[in-house]
């Protein structure tokens, strides 16, 4: 629109009566909406981009597309955008991105965050798990002073599967073998004092040495002093790896005993699989495969660690042409 037309436009502004503003307003939402995200990508690609074929930083600008900023590689020759190769590439509508993130901080269901944004509940799922991708891997290096880990078990469902290893039951349903089988998902958790919080679907039954030697170990300081319960697991692996160990025997109702090295006890983890368990509830069942997206979610509002739109977009995006 030409200056002049604009002005003509801009002045009668003042004149329009309420449902008239709220109808302009909600016209230039989602292209506002579209404007902040793109400067978002922008501010938040700028310092590391690079080429994700050959990873040259030497690229010029190459046009415009879907609203994206296109560059050139200069040793390459490739062409790409800041979310070419990422979870977030050929995604629609980013006009509506902040107000769906807004959405996923506030732990809205999919039919729930589809009416918010105003998009199809199909839509708001393939998002959901798009900007969640890279949230699972967020996590702290090392786990330090006082550790606690324990596991906790939920009901494998193969929910979206075309074929399922088993026959299907109704929604809501137990597991068809009592106590611990292959019918129940472990989830370890370990959390130290601090509150750094690392998981991880180890797979079906009860927990093995061989599963915290892959999940556990890695992330564990070698000075750390580990408590558990009395799963013997556990004992294996602090002495295979020389690890300082405590023990609590929760069955005889042993919850907290003292320590030089402070209190020895596993309920900052236990608590947080409570969380994490009374929050997931309200999606009502979610795949087996995907429970690691969900940890992932959980991680980052826990505690408050992501309370902004832009935090979660930084995350979602942080492994861009890595």
């Amino acid at each position: 629109m030409k200056a002049p037309k604009f002005m003509k436009l801009f002045a009668q502004l003042p004149s329009l009566n309420q449902p008239q503003r709220l109808q302009v307003l909600a016209a230039l939402h989602p292209a506002a909406g579209l404007d902040r995200v793109i400067a978002l990508i922008a501010e938040i690609r700028a310092p590391g981009r690079r080429c994700p074929d050959c990873a040259c930083e030497r690229c010029h600008r190459h046009g415009q597309a879907n609203d994206l900023q296109r560059f050139r590689c200069c040793q390459c020759g490739r062409t790409f955008n800041d979310l070419t190769g990422t979870p977030l590439a050929r995604l629609r509508h980013k006009g509506k991105w902040l107000d769906y993130l807004t959405a996923l901080l506030d732990s809205r269901t999919v039919r729930s965050a589809a009416r918010q944004v105003g998009v199809h509940r199909n839509t708001t799922f393939r998002w959901r798990h798009r900007f969640l991708h890279w949230v699972k891997y967020d996590r702290p290096q090392q786990l330090t002073g006082i550790v606690e880990a324990d596991e906790t078990f939920l009901l494998e469902s193969q929910k979206g599967s075309r074929k399922l290893d088993r026959k299907p039951r109704k929604r809501g349903g137990k597991a068809a073998l009592r106590g611990l089988s292959h019918h129940l998902d472990c989830i370890l958790v370990a959390r130290d004092r601090s509150g750094q919080t690392i998981d991880a679907v180890t797979g079906r039954g009860a927990l093995t040495k061989s599963q915290l030697n892959e999940y556990l170990f890695p992330k564990l300081d070698p000075q750390a002093l580990l408590v558990t319960d009395a799963n013997a697991a556990y004992r294996a692996f602090a002495r295979e790896h020389g690890i300082a160990h405590h023990a609590v025997n929760l069955q005889a109702g042993q919850r907290v005993r003292a320590s030089t090295q402070g209190a020895i006890h596993v309920q900052n983890v236990n608590a947080y699989h409570r969380r994490f368990k009374e929050w997931l509830a309200r999606f009502h069942g979610v795949a087996s495969w995907r429970l690691p997206n969900y940890l992932g979610w959980l991680w980052a509002l826990d505690g408050g660690r992501v309370t902004s739109v832009e935090q979660l977009l930084r995350v979602a995006i942080r492994f861009i042409h890595r």
